[in-house]
């Protein structure tokens, strides 16, 4: 959707430009509304690199990650399809899980590649692959301790229409080792020590969890100034891994913000997108470049105590709102579920430091950039997306009429205009955790006016049934 903005250049038309842009897409893990300082001035953290970036183009305040928790939102930025109409009904893919894309599917990466275009994936996958296993059996069936290494594993970025991939696929999963394509860079011959931060499972020898935002940082730098010297555009989907836990800020940024190891980190992915930003500069290529920046989902505000943290505790310990000031966590249906900040550049073509405050999703992006390069229009591609180039000619206007959410539990929202309906009296998410006896809500379920009541405060479920009907029928008739 940001891709939409990029046309915005609000007062005039977008200029001339036969070349076909590069897109360079900066995907943050469990980063909140409230984690940039563009977002939320109060913030204890800085984000100079990403405040600059939203001055030079367009941010979005009313923009949503496709569900509430990864998995499912990486699925749903790659295919235009809300990741609920898969067989993944709630939650995330878990270690050894098969591909979650199918194979038939059309994805953004798949449909660039018809424009003409060399595509590359760095950083987080966490979409599930086919494990070779020695025993011939699924690698879940022994937590894989069968898997064969020496072998390649598919089903993985490349199977979805990349042409190159870098990255450790989940920092908390095994294998603790980065695959390059579909084989290992080395060998997990050890296994990952009881005290570091994550599953159990194989591990390179000598690996370390700081180690990976600069390595990935490293080699998007490097897939972009190799890509700016070829005459073939580019698209870069850069996943990044933090602040996700483990929570491992690098040397360099420890002990740099005012909200524990977890601003660190947050710091970091800021010092990662300056790197990138630079690189672009660089090469002379920024200006034919349209650069996204957004979140998976909101933030679980964990403080980073031994690489992770009660969920909550950075608001609790620091006074940190990493959501800003929604109401929620990451997995709830709530707006601090999913909720993120969401902002693209594109000289020429958006006007810088613009803000546009309609309804929009990262689940758009696909259609929208099928838009900008005039291709055609299928069924099967981005099939829940919907275009933004209406956004881009007037600032103003809210281009999605209603948006479906949906929570780490499975529990659905519709938001259509200002009225949203979660069908729970529950968030479906993080907050669940803290509140197990829930929170004296006694309907079935919970209606915002958001323009009203933005913090989610005044249940109106019981108070206007003729608007849960009506939003209960637009949810079924989208659920087809």
């Amino acid at each position: 959707m940001l891709l939409s903005q990029l046309f915005a250049s609000c007062s005039s038309k977008p200029r001339k430009d036969s070349r076909k842009p590069n897109i360079v897409l900066i995907l943050a893990d469990d980063m909140g509304y409230g984690d940039v300082v563009a977002y939320n001035p109060s913030a204890k953290v800085k984000t100079p690199y990403i405040d600059k970036l939203a001055s030079e183009g367009m941010a979005f305040t009313d923009a949503h990650s496709p569900s509430a928790v990864c998995t499912p939102t990486r699925y749903g930025i790659l295919t235009g399809r809300y990741s609920w109409r898969t067989g993944l009904k709630k939650g995330v893919l878990w270690p050894w899980d098969g591909p979650l894309i199918e194979e038939e599917r059309e994805t953004l990466p798949k449909m660039l590649k018809t424009a003409g275009y060399r595509t590359a994936a760095i950083g987080k996958w966490h979409l599930g692959w086919n494990w070779p296993t020695q025993d011939n059996m699924p690698a879940t069936e022994n937590n894989g301790m069968e898997v064969d290494y020496s072998k390649s594993i598919t089903g993985g970025p490349l199977a979805a229409g990349f042409d190159y991939y870098f990255g450790d696929d989940v920092p908390n999963f095994p294998p603790y080792t980065f695959i390059k394509n579909e084989n290992v860079e080395v060998l997990p011959t050890v296994q990952k020590p009881k005290g570091l931060f994550g599953h159990s499972g194989a591990m390179a020898p000598g690996w370390t969890l700081e180690g990976v935002m600069p390595a990935i940082t490293q080699k998007a730098v490097d897939y972009i100034e190799e890509a700016a010297d070829k005459e073939q555009p580019f698209f870069l989907y850069f996943a990044l891994t933090a602040p996700h836990t483990p929570i491992a800020p690098s040397e360099q940024f420890k002990r740099t913000s005012e909200a524990g190891a977890y601003g660190d980190f947050v710091q970091e992915v800021d010092w990662t997108v300056g790197q990138v930003m630079e690189v672009l500069e660089q090469k002379g290529i920024a200006d034919n470049t349209i650069v996204v920046f957004t979140s998976d989902n909101g933030s679980p505000a964990r403080n980073g105590e031994n690489s992770s943290g009660p969920i909550a505790s950075v608001i609790e310990d620091y006074g940190d709102r990493a959501n800003g000031p929604w109401r929620g966590l990451k997995g709830d249906a709530w707006e601090g579920g999913h909720r993120v900040p969401f902002m693209v550049k594109w000289p020429g073509h958006v006007a810088p430091g613009e803000w546009n405050n309609g309804l929009v999703s990262s689940l758009d992006i696909m259609a929208t950039v099928l838009d900008i390069l005039g291709m055609d229009s299928k069924p099967d591609v981005s099939p829940d997306g919907v275009s933004l180039l209406e956004a881009l000619k007037d600032n103003d206007a809210p281009v999605r009429e209603h948006l479906v959410h949906h929570s780490h539990q499975g529990v659905f929202a519709i938001r259509k205009g200002a009225w949203k309906l979660i069908l729970s009296p529950k968030s479906g998410g993080f907050s669940d955790g803290i509140f197990p006896d829930g929170y004296g809500i006694a309907t079935d379920g919970q209606l915002y006016n958001l323009d009203r009541d933005p913090g989610e405060q005044d249940n109106l479920y019981g108070k206007y049934p003729e608007k849960v009907s009506e939003l209960v029928k637009l949810l079924r008739e989208i659920e087809g």
